[in-house]
């Protein structure tokens, strides 16, 4: 039983990536997250509001499918393939974290400081997230799709504007990570 809990190989798990790439170029299909995402606005409606929205979604239903996996692999893999070890940090990290308020680093996959349902009984939480979700929501439109479908499908296909929206996605996440969350974290 231990093997399994152990973290699979990155070349298991590359190669499984590649596979699915040779899959979908072959059936001349596409990956990405926020294209699910689009697909669930279109299918609660979101065409009456939004030309972004009126499109064939049933043409895409079968993209689903990666939603439905998500769910049911995060669901398997913390109940089942997790030993609930801590995370091994680095101790700069930790102490940094630590700095910010935050208890328990890497005792679990993220901190409930901020991702438990707790946080959103103020208006900081909420501010967070609503501001939070529609930089999303605004970067993935603007950059014509999101890190997978860039990082997985984009530079899989050597699409030039993938490898750029790939380099501001790290761009951004450094500049998120060194100069903004110091700023955010303590307001919360």
């Amino acid at each position: 039983m231990d093997i399994i809990l152990q973290p699979w190989p990155w070349y298991v798990s590359g190669a499984l990536i590649a596979l699915v790439m040779v899959l979908l170029v072959y059936f001349g299909k596409t990956f990405g997250m926020s294209s699910n995402l689009r697909t669930l606005c279109s299918i609660g409606g979101g065409g009456k509001y939004c030309g972004f929205f009126r499109f064939d979604w049933k043409a895409e239903r079968w993209n689903l499918v990666v939603v439905f996996g998500a769910l049911i692999g995060g669901f398997l893999a913390v109940t089942y393939l997790s030993d609930g070890s801590v995370i091994d940090l680095n101790p700069k990290t930790v102490a940094t974290l630590n700095g910010f308020g935050f208890s328990d680093v890497g005792a679990g996959l993220v901190p409930p400081e901020i991702y438990d349902l707790g946080v959103l009984s103020g208006w900081k939480g909420w501010a967070l997230l609503i501001t939070g979700g529609f930089l999303v929501g605004f970067g993935t439109r603007y950059a014509g799709g999101c890190t997978s479908g860039h990082a997985i499908t984009g530079l899989s296909n050597l699409q030039w504007p993938s490898l750029i929206a790939v380099i501001g996605f790290f761009v951004g996440g450094l500049i998120m990570t060194h100069f903004l969350l110091p700023l955010i974290l303590p307001q919360l």
